[in-house]
């Protein structure tokens, strides 16, 4: 049967699918088979970044599909090695160029590295902008940003994100730069929605799981459903790729969608770095 992915409306009037395949973390040989995989099994959202170094394998599964470009909804993400603008148009043209594609759905900031650059993660997003007044982005957006960081684009910029993609999962809620984003129309990417799989194994979720014959992965990325995230779970397994997308046909209860934002650990469930302090920079 034909799974359904429900859309959600950014704010600048396009919409994105819920549900996306993920591919960080995939080594290149192995990326054009999990998304043709993904495609074949219904997904029409997938999320790549040229620092994954699989964007080439991602347009090339597109290509081969044999679906429009146009329905399939494709991210990327500007590596942090090119912040600075003129870096930051070149990057974003090789993206382009290793997609094989004219556009892009959505564009991101990947990582706002504030100890780099001066500090100055404005003027790369002014770029970003200049991307979507000219139709190469259909969307442009921030990933890994905190609060400070939206606030000081909402004084200093001209356009609002339309998603800001974080670490979210059970035991990372990352509640206040949820809270803004709903405040101010930033709809929330959650990566490592399943705590890169630490989460499944938790008893709150097993139990929730046996009760409703699903697996804790599906009962955690449906809690994220619910909450209004954005996700795309990651898996090279056609089962999994398959099993992942089974989350539009069942509902979490109040008492279990309390039991598993229960679990929240703070900061101290935080699985990657802390945006605050991150400054890799690939050489």
């Amino acid at each position: 049967m034909a799974i359904t992915i429900p859309d959600i409306s950014l704010n600048d009037g396009t919409t994105i699918p819920q549900l996306g395949f993920g591919v960080f973390q995939i080594e290149p040989k192995d990326t054009v088979a999990a998304v043709t995989t993904a495609l074949e099994v219904g997904y029409r959202h997938i999320d790549t970044a040229e620092m994954y170094g699989n964007e080439a394998e991602v347009g090339e599964a597109v290509r081969v599909s044999g679906l429009d470009r146009g329905s399939v909804y494709v991210t990327s993400k500007l590596n942090n090695a090119f912040h600075r603008p003129d870096d930051a148009r070149r990057a974003f043209d090789s993206t382009l160029a290793a997609l094989k594609t004219d556009y892009i759905d959505l564009f991101l900031i990947h990582w706002p590295l504030p100890t780099l650059y001066d500090g100055d993660y404005v003027s790369t997003w002014k770029v970003l902008e200049e991307f979507q007044r000219d139709g190469r982005a259909r969307s442009i957006g921030v990933s890994n940003f905190q609060v400070s960081h939206l606030q000081r684009l909402a004084d200093e910029a001209s356009v609002v994100p339309a998603v800001n993609q974080i670490e979210a999962h059970p035991y990372f809620g990352n509640d206040e730069v949820r809270a803004y984003g709903r405040e101010h129309n930033i709809l929330t990417e959650a990566w490592s929605p399943i705590a890169q799989g630490k989460v499944l194994d938790d008893p709150t979720v097993v139990d929730i799981a046996g009760q409703l014959d699903r697996t804790p992965a599906q009962v955690v990325l449906r809690w994220h459903v619910q909450r209004g995230d954005i996700i795309f779970p990651k898996s090279t397994t056609p089962k999994r790729i398959e099993e992942n997308t089974r989350i539009f046909d069942f509902e979490l209860d109040d008492a279990a969608m309390e039991r598993i934002t229960a679990l929240n650990k703070g900061e101290a469930g935080r699985q990657g770095p802390n945006p605050d302090t991150f400054a890799y920079v690939p050489r």
